[in-house]
């Protein structure tokens, strides 16, 4: 086979691997009888490659809007002397980038074309990003800018400026101004707006600026189109004084609202309002913090409608900078009230919007589906593609920009994160798995042994029996795992004022028929590791986190959270390194070296040197009828 011949064949697999389309780019699609003809075409744009896989021969850099007829040539005649395939791609996933254009063609010198594509497609005003698509070709890129017509674009945008705030009578604003930049652009689109303040460097403008501090202020401002034109630089001048005598921050109160049991309890959700009142210069912000998370501005109620106990604090700033003492409002929100839980793709409560392993320091708000930012990333679904992950990741983002809970700098954060992750890329495609997604297909899969029972609830959660005695485990008995990452979530539901001892069991062999232990249970016990749960503050030494037997955490360090709180609970196991994280925070780590002996002692307990498989089963333990717990969302990736 001649290496033009490997190159097409071996191409050709590559991309139906990748899901590009190769028929549908090769050239002018034949015409449908009924179809009207098309306008001629008013323009014609030529890309050139060759044996340089770091940029195109040839390319365009302007066009006007209208139909186009669209040359790619990758030929003996454009420099191509090896073969080499190119493809001539418009990304229509990035939102910055125009995305009405599906052009996607692969030439090579070998091919039925001898490498010389034509087809037409119809350009509007914008810009468009282009690129090859073979692995390794990446760097061959470039931006195609399309004008209105009549000619390249030379017309610089037009800017202005707001300043807003309350004023004196001298004009002057008291406590702080707000200006707001605006920029338009009727020919190729505004590319970027900045402003400086005095003599002070331009930078990017991407939210209103707020200037509190009293003073004069000169703030200049000038845009740039995507044709490359700058508009003249403007200014805007304005003095900020200081309220006179106001050193009283404001007050702030909060009512919560909602349907309530007989305990007091919020049924399905509840609604905290939260005012605010200053006698001086006045309110100027008023921010929220839920579950000790991060101040966000309020400008709304805010609707809480996760169960467990929850905390909103609640403060405020007026316009002479003066900020009140944070005032916190506590409740229980308990299942019911007729209100169904958020339909989001995955659970992920976690602080700050983490994408695979890269944390973005965003905060991981809830969004207005009642969804948390985290969860509508879906970092954790099995993503067979890199391209589809980011074009997801971009697609949420601009959602959310659109709607207020990302800004544009968490916006390019998150999407820089994605991009970081290698989700989607060989080797990092594989997700979490669902070994237990709350229906009874799924709970099914799971067997127990021992005594003890779990059942699955009408909220998709399996909950330990209270009337079936006996210390047991469901264990999933479908296959082993070696090096996983494992998450589940678990709510302690005892009765009374006690505490649900419980636990997840990992790497321990088959418990049918084995040749030291014949009571099923106790092989995981004995062969495998327990990962403890458990926030009583008396009696076992061992608390949430810890290796049972091996590696205490005590309740300081266990992360404890109120009662009947669901908690994410992660195990990873790699090689014989074990590390726990509990809501996101990293709360224990063991290694499983041999000779270490379980403790306090027992007589056939074979040590960590009965324990150091290199793959097992899972199971999750029922320690009694007093120890309920519930388990949801049990989910695996293997690493």
């Amino acid at each position: 086979m001649t290496p033009r011949r490997s190159w097409t064949v071996l191409l050709t697999a590559l991309l139906m691997l990748v899901g590009l389309t190769v028929t549908a780019a090769h050239g002018r699609p034949p015409a449908r009888p009924t179809a009207p003809e098309p306008p001629a075409a008013q323009q014609t744009l030529t890309w050139t490659a060759g044996d340089d896989i770091t940029k195109y021969t040839t390319a365009p850099t302007t066009a006007v809007a209208g139909r186009t007829t669209i040359v790619f040539e990758n030929s003996t005649a454009t420099g191509n002397t090896m073969g080499m395939p190119h493809t001539l791609t418009f990304d229509v996933s990035d939102p910055r980038y125009n995305n009405d254009v599906q052009l996607n063609i692969m030439a090579n010198p070998g091919d039925a074309q001898g490498g010389k594509y034509t087809t037409e497609v119809t350009l509007t005003p914008g810009t468009y990003r282009y690129h090859c698509t073979i692995p390794g070709h990446e760097q061959m890129q470039g931006v195609l800018v399309v004008t209105a017509g009549g000619g390249p674009d030379t017309t610089p945008p037009e800017t202005s400026a707001t300043v807003d705030g309350v004023r004196n009578d001298a004009g002057a604003y008291v406590g702080g101004a707000t200006v707001t930049v605006a920029a338009s652009d009727t020919g190729s689109g505004v590319a970027t707006v900045e402003y400086a303040v005095g003599g002070g460097a331009f930078q990017p403008y991407t939210a209103p600026v707020l200037f509190r501090e009293p003073g004069t202020y000169q703030v200049r401002y000038r845009a740039t189109d995507k044709a490359g034109n700058t508009a003249a630089e403007k200014s805007a001048g304005f003095t900020v004084v200081a309220p006179p005598g106001d050193t009283t921050p404001p007050r702030t109160s909060a009512t919560t609202e909602g349907q309530r049991n007989s305990d007091g309890e919020y049924l399905g959700r509840a609604t905290v309002t939260v005012t605010a009142a200053d006698d001086g210069s006045g309110v100027a912000t008023i921010e929220y913090s839920l579950d000790g998370g991060p101040f966000l501005a309020y400008t709304a109620p805010v609707v809480v409608d996760r169960t467990g106990r929850h905390t909103v604090a609640h403060r405020a700033t007026d316009r002479a900078g003066n900020t009140s003492e944070a005032v916190r409002v506590s409740f229980t929100v308990a299942p019911g009230g007729g209100v169904p839980a958020p339909s989001c793709p995955e659970w992920d409560e976690r602080r700050t919007v983490v994408v695979g392993t890269v944390d973005t320091g965003v905060p991981n708000r809830v969004t207005r589906n009642r969804c948390t930012v985290n969860e509508l990333i879906e970092d954790e679904k099995d993503w067979s593609s890199r391209a589809l992950f980011l074009k997801h990741v971009r697609t949420v983002t601009a959602e959310l920009l659109a709607d207020g809970v990302l800004d544009e700098r968490e916006s390019r954060a998150v999407n820089a994160a994605a991009d970081a992750s290698g989700i989607g890329t060989p080797g990092h495609h594989t997700g979490y798995r669902d070994l237990f997604d709350g229906t009874k297909a799924s709970f099914d899969r799971w067997r127990q042994v021992g005594g003890g029972a779990f059942g699955l609830t009408a909220d998709g959660a399996m909950t330990s029996s209270s009337t079936v005695p006996g210390m047991g485990m469901l264990w999933f008995p479908r296959r082993t795992y070696d090096d996983f990452s494992l998450r589940l979530r678990f709510r302690d539901d005892a009765p009374g004022t006690g505490n649900a001892n419980g636990g997840v069991f990992v790497r321990f062999p088959s418990v049918d028929d084995h040749p030291e232990e014949p009571r099923p249970e106790w092989v995981a016990i004995k062969y495998g590791h327990e990962i403890q749960i458990l926030d009583r503050p008396d009696g076992d030494l061992y608390k949430t986190g810890s290796v049972y037997g091996f590696d205490r955490v005590g309740l300081g360090g266990a992360g404890v959270t109120p009662k009947g709180t669901w908690n994410d609970y992660e195990i990873r196991v790699v090689g014989q390194h074990y590390s726990v994280f509990r809501n996101g925070v990293l709360i224990n780590e063991f290694d499983n070296t041999g000779g270490q002996q379980f403790f306090p002692p027992r007589a056939d307990d074979p040590g960590t040197d009965g324990r150091r498989y290199a793959a097992g089963y899972l199971g999750l333990q029922v320690h009694g009828t007093a120890d309920v717990i519930s388990y949801r969302d049990v989910r695996i990736k293997e690493l």
